[in-house]
């Protein structure tokens, strides 16, 4: 009976530090994928592969990596997976038919998400883990499988190619792009 109590306390805890992360994968699913409903499905399995796995996480060291590395392990699985196959959401079907106003411009709020979009995966995924995840770049290289230098050079194209596609941006609020040349 013993067994089972410390077993239960272990299931808890780990919960606990599980749902704590998933809105840090969230927001990673969603810069990786682009989409919001692709991007809950990556979390929802990333949460039950991790449930599955728990007996395999270490307590103490960091679930927030740990989960990331599963999650992106399993959006890669999905991209390979899905290599042939296109789909083209609601949304987008809408922006193909309907032009917007070209007043309306500066008024969309997407112009980075757009532009983290049009960057490689390997670079976008460099810049989510470090920019907006908080990663140092070790943890950041560990989650990618890759070299810490190959880590640091990602990132930094990532962000000069960013501050490229942004001044690009026809709906960039930038002042200087207001003022008269």
């Amino acid at each position: 009976m013993p067994e089972r109590i410390t077993s239960s306390t272990h299931d808890e805890a780990f919960r606990e530090e599980l749902l704590a992360v998933l809105p840090h994968l969230r927001a990673f699913a969603r810069g990786l994928s682009g989409r919001a409903d692709f991007a809950d499905d990556l979390v929802q399995e990333a949460a039950i592969k991790a449930w599955v796995a728990r007996d395999r996480y270490t307590p103490g060291t960091n679930m927030r990596a740990w989960t990331f590395a599963i999650l992106r392990n399993h959006y890669l699985s999905e991209l390979r997976h899905n290599k042939r196959q296109t789909d083209m959401d609601d949304n987008a079907v809408e922006r193909l038919l309907i032009m917007d106003a070209d007043q309306e411009a500066p008024l969309h709020l997407s112009d980075m998400e757009t532009a983290l979009q049009k960057l490689s995966a390997e670079r976008r995924e460099a810049v989510l883990l470090v920019g907006a995840s908080g990663f140092s770049y070790e943890e950041a290289a560990d989650i990618a499988g890759c070299p810490i230098g190959t880590m640091k050079s990602r990132v930094a194209r990532a962000r000069a190619e960013l501050a490229g596609l942004l001044d690009d941006e026809p709906g960039v609020t930038d002042a200087r792009k207001k003022q008269p040349q």
